[in-house]
């Protein structure tokens, strides 16, 4: 996803069939184990769809109700929260909320206060409107600073401290604002769509990712190893903005999701990695300090 150009969207230009159900393929009453419809979707999508089973390749997998995982391989075990003075607001296209190798996901897992928001052209989430117009949050749009038109908009990671111009960093009371890192979360086409037709987010200031990082994400095929997918990208942006505890948090969070949803694929039970094992350590010494 990131070479910045596809910095913030899920992986490739074209889903696996695993994770390809489209809004007439949806089964709300969760029977083929696909995920009910998020919160917020329009009216006219409940009801309005043949409700035929969901018959993709992955459906009928036995899964972890709370990780989405196959219970071959479940996640939970793994799940550790983190702290970070920056948020994350993921705009969600409505059909990324049910690949099960989406790893937007994994953001709000590690990092408490995440907000989700389903995408909608004409019908924008009011809960996301408001948090815009909130003193307390100063937000960022990550996003490629490839083109001209928003040129004057762009900021680099330094602009979250408070070092350039144009970006305040104090609520008219002369409290610190929180930093907010905007994720726009689906592929690179939805990603890129989201973008040119929320003007919502058009006053905001654009923080694009320069890395040198590669992918290590195997569950979707990538145009190019530069491409990071959204739990990548956040990792490196924490690690940059200076959060390197809540980064490495989410790394091995991530790397556990990767490998036991690849071994699930080919009915492998796994043995815990080195992340793994990290991970097990810090929700040990969190339980025994509480």
């Amino acid at each position: 996803m990131c070479d910045s150009r596809s910095s913030l969207a899920d992986a490739a230009p074209t889903a696996l069939a695993e994770d390809r159900p489209f809004p007439d393929d949806l089964d709300t009453k969760g029977r083929s184990g696909i995920t009910t419809l998020p919160s917020g979707e329009p009216e006219e999508w409940q009801g309005s769809h043949p409700r035929r089973e969901f018959k993709a390749r992955g459906s009928q997998v036995v899964r972890c109700e709370a990780c989405r995982l196959p219970q071959l391989n479940c996640l939970c075990p793994y799940r550790v929260k983190a702290e970070s003075r920056i948020r994350f607001w993921l705009i969600t296209h409505p059909l990324e909320h049910y690949k099960p190798t989406n790893t937007g996901r994994l953001i709000g897992d590690v990092l408490e206060g995440t907000d989700v928001f389903s995408w909608y052209r004409v019908e924008p989430d009011p809960r996301l409107l408001a948090l815009l117009e909130d003193d307390r949050y100063q937000p960022f749009i990550i996003f490629p600073d490839d083109q001209p038109d928003y040129a004057d908009r762009v900021v680099d990671i330094n602009a979250i401290a408070g070092v350039g111009e144009g970006v305040p960093t104090h609520t008219s009371a002369g409290e610190p604002r929180i930093p907010v890192f905007i994720m726009l979360d689906g592929t690179w086409r939805q990603a890129r769509r989201i973008f040119r037709r929320s003007p919502y987010l058009d006053g905001l200031p654009v923080l694009p990712l320069h890395s040198q990082r590669l992918t290590r994400y195997h569950l979707r095929k990538a145009a190019s190893e530069a491409h990071l997918c959204t739990a990548e990208v956040a990792a490196e942006l924490l690690r940059q903005a200076g959060e390197e505890a809540a980064a490495s948090v989410l790394d091995d969070y991530f790397d556990a999701f990767n490998d036991c949803y690849r071994a699930s694929r080919i009915h492998y039970v796994l043995e815990p990695t080195a992340p793994m094992l990290r991970l097990l350590a810090r929700r040990e010494a969190s339980d025994s300090s509480e």
